[in-house]
């Protein structure tokens, strides 16, 4: 006979860390959480928090929660595995998170004062600064190197740059950005009409890097205006479905001049 449930008297976050425990017991767990490792897992981690980010986009709170309830059950799953390999247990990730917070922000339980917030950033950064220092090894260290790997590539170009630019390494202005992009999208056109695929594919990467680096100068985040425009592209090309579909036709029954009057139409439609 199984046993129940964890009790619904206890606080919610034990009771899912108990939960968790259950589905990870051997003999009684769930076999798919059981034969699940780090490194399986991890791909949902960044998919959770994709979709906590996708719920805030939408603004609908009712789906935050559940993201959110989706996205703490992998820490949870996480640290769980971690317990069972001596390492550490959900209690010590709280607490170092815990003692981070109050370790960088010493303006609000030291005695340290800020004048505005671009001081406030440069103490936090000088904060990271130490505390990787700290962590380091004797051998030479470079100041890219914890840019994790994992991120998406948009967003660690961005993260790249902008180390970069802290330590100087940064173009005056978003003009010498824009100046830069002008060069590295002409160097793409000419791989593209030599027909090199291989090199026109590392020119549209540097073309990649250099719109992250836009990015930073604008003080904008790429991957938020990148799914601003998707979103955008999938709410225009439904507008085509839909017209089409009056007309009783679709998209793989039109040609590319129709869809594209009704591309125009659909920005029409937008503008107030």
């Amino acid at each position: 006979m199984r046993a129940p449930p964890p009790a619904d008297d206890r606080h919610p976050v034990l009771r899912l860390v108990e939960i968790m425990a259950r589905l990870r017991e051997p003999g009684v767990g769930c076999l798919w959480d059981l034969e699940q490792t780090f490194a399986t897992i991890a791909p949902y981690t960044v998919e959770e928090a994709y979709e906590v980010a996708d719920a805030i986009e939408r603004g609908d709170l009712a789906d935050l929660r559940d993201e959110l309830g989706d996205l703490l059950l992998q820490v949870v799953f996480h640290a769980r595995m971690a317990e069972e390999a001596d390492a550490f247990d959900f209690a010590a990730v709280a607490e170092a998170i815990n003692d981070k917070m109050i370790r960088r922000h010493p303006h609000v339980f030291g005695d340290v004062t800020h004048r505005d917030v671009a001081e406030q950033t440069r103490a936090w950064e000088a904060i990271k600064a130490r505390e990787r220092a700290a962590k380091a090894t004797d051998a030479p260290k470079s100041l890219l190197d914890d840019v994790p790997l994992g991120l998406p590539a948009l967003t660690r170009a961005l993260k790249l740059s902008q180390r970069a630019a802290r330590a100087g390494f940064v173009w005056p202005s978003a003009r010498e950005v824009l100046a830069k992009l002008h060069e590295e999208v002409a160097e793409l056109e000419a791989e593209i009409a030599a027909g090199d695929v291989d090199k026109a594919r590392e020119e549209l990467g540097d073309v990649l890097f250099v719109c992250a680096n836009l990015a930073r100068e604008l003080d904008v985040d790429p991957e938020a205006a990148l799914r601003t425009t998707n979103a955008k592209f999938l709410r225009r090309f439904k507008f085509i479905e839909a017209e089409l579909a009056v007309r009783g036709s679709s998209p793989e029954a039109s040609t590319l001049e129709e869809m594209d009057g009704l591309w125009d139409a659909a920005k029409a439609a937008e503008r107030p």
